[in-house]
């Protein structure tokens, strides 16, 4: 990978990110894209072979990789990790909040509250736990945090009462933390993505058309022509648009939600 393109310096050169969530889709292409941009990285995920595997692949593009097994849920675990994270690299200038637990889909007539407070635990006070655990490091040097949505912002679809209300919590988490921290030289921004063409949702439009009695090709055409570009974001394609939001190229960018969904829906 080349220290710089056309000329310009890398948008990430120089600087440390950690990513919360590491697993094998939009994790590892954050992780991926992020080091791609110039940055070394921190990753963090309770599997630790996830992070040993993306490790290696960081490493191979000419960056550094710090795995770090990592609980979110817990105080003490995230405050090793921002501790693993200040000893390795001694600063800290992004993170991307991307791990994630499927709330319950169930109407919220019938919906276990206890499985509703469990997504709210991962979903939305993990990212607040692990933001202000890292704040004093991110505002040494006018760092950047992104918070990793969804577009169920856009829709109230049956069975998504749940989810919805844990992503709608983390976009308000992120704005009131773009205000009080902004004043610190830390900007705090949100990506809302929508489907995601990777391994998950490949299987899944597998099964839906072994149901129908379909081929793969022809689910994943009736979706993505419930969007303008009639395609499906990939996960470089959504990392990318966290990189834009913690490089210098967005630093008068804070409290903002950028939707990628190649214009399923409009905000």
């Amino acid at each position: 990978m080349p220290r710089e393109e056309a000329g310009h310096p890398l948008p990430l050169e120089g600087k440390a990110v950690v990513v919360s969530g590491v697993g094998p889709g939009l994790g590892r292409a954050l992780a991926l894209r992020c080091a791609g941009a110039g940055a070394d990285v921190v990753l963090a995920a309770r599997t630790g072979s996830r992070l040993s595997e993306v490790a290696a692949e960081v490493a191979a593009l000419g960056r550094r990789a710090l795995p770090v097994p990592t609980d979110i849920t817990d105080e003490a675990s995230c405050g090793r990790l921002a501790d693993a994270a200040m000893e390795a690299y001694g600063r800290v200038d992004g993170l991307v909040n991307n791990a994630f637990a499927i709330p319950p889909l169930a109407d919220l007539a019938t919906v276990d509250l206890d499985a509703v407070r469990a997504g709210f635990e991962t979903n939305v006070l993990a990212a607040l736990r692990l933001t202000r655990i890292l704040t004093p490091a991110l505002a040494e040097g006018g760092g950047s945090v992104v918070m990793v949505n969804s577009a169920v912002l856009r829709h109230s679809r049956r069975t998504f009462g749940a989810y919805k209300m844990a992503k709608t919590a983390l976009l308000s988490l992120a704005q009131s933390l773009a205000t009080e921290l902004g004043p610190q030289g830390v900007r705090v921004n949100s990506i809302a993505p929508g489907y995601i063409w990777a391994d998950n949702l490949k299987w899944y439009f597998e099964f839906l058309a072994r149901e129908r009695g379909v081929t793969a090709r022809q689910v994943y055409d009736e979706t993505a022509a419930t969007t303008d570009l009639l395609r499906l974001p990939e996960p470089d394609e959504v990392a990318d648009a966290a990189v834009f939001l913690l490089s210098p190229l967005a630093r008068a960018v804070t409290g903002q939600c950028l939707d990628v969904n190649c214009g399923e829906w409009h905000h």
